[in-house]
């Protein structure tokens, strides 16, 4: 599936650019260590792990007051002597960028004018989000600089890098190290894969960070992060990283126990436009999301919508990643109570404040049929405290009403048909 990986790669992108925090998670790590007799060290604090002075003021300075709970079981292994090797697996947004930066600014030595650390990520854009988080980091350690291994920065030939951390993509990190040897890859300490499920996802990348490991000292310390682990990503992570730790944080459970489920009966587009405005008034008191099936149908409706005189934004396909998230901004700080998108880009969208989903079209997968992990991260709620909200779905056919009853049956939670008297209830939840 060629579309597949940009998709990846853009959603991941587009995480970062909107995340203004960490996600707080109540689950627990899971760790597996390569000797398990070894005492297993988690940190409260970051002044436990000793760093730099310099270090620790970058860190205070981003607003980390304490270590996230990757960061406490994480940072202990990344920063032992010697160093441990790490497979790590957690969801965007755990602070994992900062732990291996943090583990990649500790290692180097400043008075060593040449690469001492590598990172590898799948994009250039991505490429770019660890080098804003290092340059934040390492703010007051002015002494230890960067350089970006992407395909757009010629260097002249012969030269030696200067530099002690690289950060870029796969090919042209293989290039520096072998064919314009601007990287002596005997000299790292320190290897970074990133992403490694977003990764794998390109033809090429895969084989490319393989040869760049090979080409490493047999004590260099490895580092790979991914957020899923499906068995093409664990068989890989296993032939970057030898005799790893490894360290997982599984994803909150989304439940839909908090949550009001409504159905309204349609015959056409039209009409369900016609329902969306009778249900309207009562739910813009709150944040609403639209979920279109095709772009074609979320441009019409948010255009119909602006011409009733409401403020909608449009997530579309077409847009670029800071386009979108520019969208996403303005919907965030409620410059836009209601935000009509379509599947492909609201997947990752966690906006926490959202208490009204209306389905404008059931979710559904290539074949037809419903697609209840979408339903569920749609409208699902994570944590036990989860908000209440409420979810209005459009049926327009007996399609769509068969869709519906297999969700229902799936979840085993009645959704109910909405009449007129519910508006009050809906006003009520909505506030």
């Amino acid at each position: 599936k060629p579309g597949e990986n940009e998709n990846k790669a853009a959603q991941s992108l587009l995480n970062k650019l909107i995340r203004n925090n960490l996600v707080n998670t109540t689950n627990q790590v899971e760790v597996l260590q390569k000797d398990p007799n070894s005492p297993l060290y988690s940190v409260k604090s970051f002044e436990e792990l000793r760093l730099k002075p310099q270090l620790l003021q970058g860190v205070y300075a981003m607003g980390f007051n304490r270590p996230s709970k990757i960061q406490e079981t994480a940072l202990p292994m990344m920063l032992a002597e010697p160093p441990q090797n790490l497979i790590a697996q957690s969801q965007s947004g755990t602070g994992k960028t900062a732990a291996f930066v943090l583990a990649m600014l500790s290692h180097v030595d400043p008075n060593n004018k040449f690469p001492q650390c590598l990172c590898v990520s799948p994009t250039y854009e991505l490429a770019l989000q660890t080098g804003k988080v290092i340059e934040q980091m390492g703010k007051y350690y002015p002494e230890v600089q960067l350089v970006y291994a992407i395909r757009g920065n010629k260097l002249q030939r012969g030269m030696k890098l200067q530099e002690q951390i690289v950060i870029g993509t796969p090919g042209t990190m293989l290039d520096w190290c072998s064919k314009f040897k601007f990287i002596d890859p005997k000299k790292i300490k320190v290897f970074v894969l990133d992403e490694a499920d977003v990764m794998i996802a390109t033809q090429g990348h895969q084989d490319q960070s393989i040869r760049i490991q090979r080409m490493l000292p047999k004590n260099c310390q490895m580092l790979l992060f991914s957020a899923t682990f499906e068995e093409s990503v664990w068989s890989f992570a296993q032939r970057i990283v030898p005799e790893p730790n490894i360290i997982k944080l599984k994803r909150e459970e989304e439940t839909l126990d908090t949550i009001k489920q409504y159905y309204v009966l349609c015959n056409s587009k039209e009409e369900k436009f016609e329902a969306l405005c009778n249900i309207y008034g009562a739910i813009t008191i709150a944040q609403a999301m639209i979920f279109c099936h095709t772009r074609k149908t979320a441009g019409w409706l948010a255009g119909e919508l602006s011409r009733e005189g409401h403020q909608v934004a449009l997530l579309s396909g077409e847009m670029q990643v800071e386009q979108r998230a520019a969208v996403i901004e303005r919907f965030r700080d409620g410059k836009e109570k209601v935000l009509v998108t379509t599947n492909v880009c609201a997947r990752g969208i966690d906006v926490e404040q959202v208490s009204v989903v209306i389905n404008f079209d059931l979710p559904v997968d290539k074949d037809g049929n419903p697609d209840n992990e979408t339903y569920l991260h749609r409208i699902g709620r994570t944590g036990r405290f989860g908000k209440r909200g409420l979810a209005i779905n459009m049926v327009d056919s007996r399609m769509s009403m068969n869709i519906l009853n297999r969700i229902q049956e799936h979840f085993n939670k009645k959704i109910e048909k909405l009449n007129t008297d519910d508006l009050d209830e809906i006003e009520k939840i909505a506030s």
